[in-house]
């Protein structure tokens, strides 16, 4: 009797790529990370491509700001200029120009890389503001995502603190001004003013440590909060998940549209070459902060012309707006309301901006969760409120350029100065008004159209001579996306537990009222129901 012999199969021979990607699985599982990711579903809607071009545009300003790093010195200390730009040779200037403008003439790309950074910068603030614009109008900060709203407004004032400090770094005449601004608000804080100024500028301004101080906050601190606050946000939204638009077919919980791996992925991807090539051929072909037509900060040649970028306009509006006069002396101490008073309002605006989404919640009583994406004329008292904002920031931006609005239209700089307080203080209330009978009006039209169709231009004579146009009705997508929203009633006034009806409560239902009494209510079945048996 023969006996077989066994033999164990031969290992098969596998790549170093597969060996390298299992020993990293077996030990992160990353595997599974990146499935669930790849599951995920993102809205293929235009509105939201505009956090993922703040997101794209910070990859363009780290990676250049990483270059311009190894070139810039943030120092103070006077020099004569003896670099490739012929009409500034000789001139005394800090350390920190003198390389800025190395960087800019003697560097090998250097111009180009330093104006890719600046208009990148411009354009992720841009997209922020932009970007928040979308998620408040369409009440996109409603549960569970209302503390997302306070990290993704809390870095756009981070983009802002980080574009200023980007701005004064070079330490020319425009930089000056602005921080000359800054010195001039710090001191006039009462009490407390001149001493901050004294820590902040170590000494009388200018000092001689600004520069490095803010360079410190421009390459570590700013920039380390900035990217834990989007990952932050994109955990956030991965949690979440995104908000969408009202459609058939669509549960309120989960997102429609194509998933990230691989379908998303490779979108976002061509979409970040195109972000990057379109900063390349801006920086490339417009000048931006050239800095050698301005000179090295010096206060005596300020003249009417200089500009902030226009991210920081507003605070430099609000401090031209102020009429004169607002200063007195009380206790041996100068009480400047001229510029107290722009620091209250502004401090006041953007508390009310970061807590908006808590407000709206107390004033509706509302604590359910909202996955669908409000159309802003449906809800018309949170757009009016969005478009007085919109008009008390643009007024204030505008206020900032009050100079060359008079010199450019030949008018008096009184005249200007009258025309933006009045803009200010009435354009909001003028906003608000007529973007809330637009949004109304809308809303009637909506009923309309879901009730009767659309008009075709199609006219019919009836047998009995008769002539009527032809309605064309409705697909199922356009009356789910017309008749598909919330209508909320005002707070009913109730006593509490002891039988009382407090100030809050009155309050309370003052601002539901004010809220809701215009609302128009949605289309119903039964509304639905006899038009349609009327037509037929």
């Amino acid at each position: 009797m023969s006996t077989a012999s066994t033999r164990s199969p031969a290992p098969v021979k596998r790549s170093f790529t597969a060996e390298a990607s299992e020993y990293v699985n077996d030990r992160t599982g990353l595997a599974i990370a990146i499935k669930g990711l790849g599951r995920k579903a993102f809205p293929d809607h235009w509105s939201f491509l505009l956090g993922e071009v703040a997101l794209f545009s910070f990859i363009v300003i780290l990676v250049s700001g990483t270059f311009l790093t190894f070139f810039f010195q943030a120092s103070m200390a006077e020099v004569h200029y003896d670099g490739s730009y012929v009409p500034l040779k000789g001139v005394e200037m800090s350390v920190a120009m003198a390389s800025t403008l190395d960087i800019s003439f003697d560097i090998r790309g250097g111009l180009f890389v330093r104006q890719m950074h600046h208009w990148a910068a411009l354009l992720f603030v841009a997209a922020i503001g932009l970007h928040m614009l979308r998620v408040f109008f369409t009440g996109a900060f409603r549960k569970p995502r209302e503390i997302n709203w306070v990290f993704g407004f809390t870095l756009f004032v981070l983009a802002l603190g980080e574009g200023f400090t980007g701005y004064s770094l070079p330490d020319d005449l425009l930089s000056g001004n602005g921080l000359r601004i800054i010195d001039g608000l710090v001191k006039g804080i009462p009490l407390i003013g001149t001493w901050t100024s004294f820590l902040l500028f170590g000494g009388e301004f200018p000092g001689t440590v600004i520069v490095g101080r803010l360079y410190a906050l421009h390459i570590l601190l700013l920039p380390a909060l900035l990217v834990a606050l989007i990952g932050i946000h994109v955990v956030y939204v991965f949690i979440h998940k995104h908000t969408q638009f009202a459609g058939p077919g669509r549960e309120p919980t989960n997102s429609v549209g194509p998933p990230i791996l691989p379908i998303y992925a490779a979108k976002a991807g061509g979409f970040m070459f195109i972000i990057w090539g379109v900063i390349s051929l801006i920086a490339a072909l417009f000048t931006i902060n050239p800095i050698w037509n301005y000179g090295p900060y010096d206060p005596s040649p300020v003249s009417a012309g200089t500009q902030p970028d226009w991210y920081i306009g507003f605070a430099d509006g609000a401090l031209r707006l102020i009429p004169p006069g607002w200063e007195f002396v009380l206790f041996d101490r100068t009480w400047s309301f001229n510029i107290l008073v722009p620091l209250v309002v502004i401090g006041i605006f953007l508390l009310l901006v970061v807590a908006y989404p808590f407000i709206e919640a107390w004033v509706k009583g509302d604590t359910r969760e909202h996955h669908i994406a409000d159309r802003p004329r449906n809800a018309p008292t949170r757009t009016a409120i969005g478009a007085a904002g919109v008009t008390f920031y643009a007024a204030l931006w505008a206020a900032a350029s009050s100079d060359i609005l008079a010199t450019h239209f030949s008018l008096t700089m009184e005249g200007v100065i009258y025309a933006l307080q009045a803009i200010t203080v009435l354009g909001p209330f003028i906003a608000y008004f007529i973007t809330k009978r637009v949004c109304i009006a809308l809303q009637k039209k909506d009923r309309e159209v879901v009730l009767h169709g659309y008009e075709s231009g199609r006219i019919v004579k009836l047998p009995g001579g008769e002539f009527i146009e032809v309605h064309q009705p409705l697909d199922e997508y356009d009356r789910w996306r017309l008749v598909s929203y919330e209508s909320y009633q005002p707070l009913m006034l109730r006593p509490n537990a002891r039988g009382k009806i407090t100030i809050g409560q009155r309050v309370r239902a003052s601002l539901s009222r004010w809220f809701f009494e215009d609302r128009i209510a949605p289309v119903t079945q039964g509304e639905l129901e006899a038009s349609h048996s009327a037509h037929h």
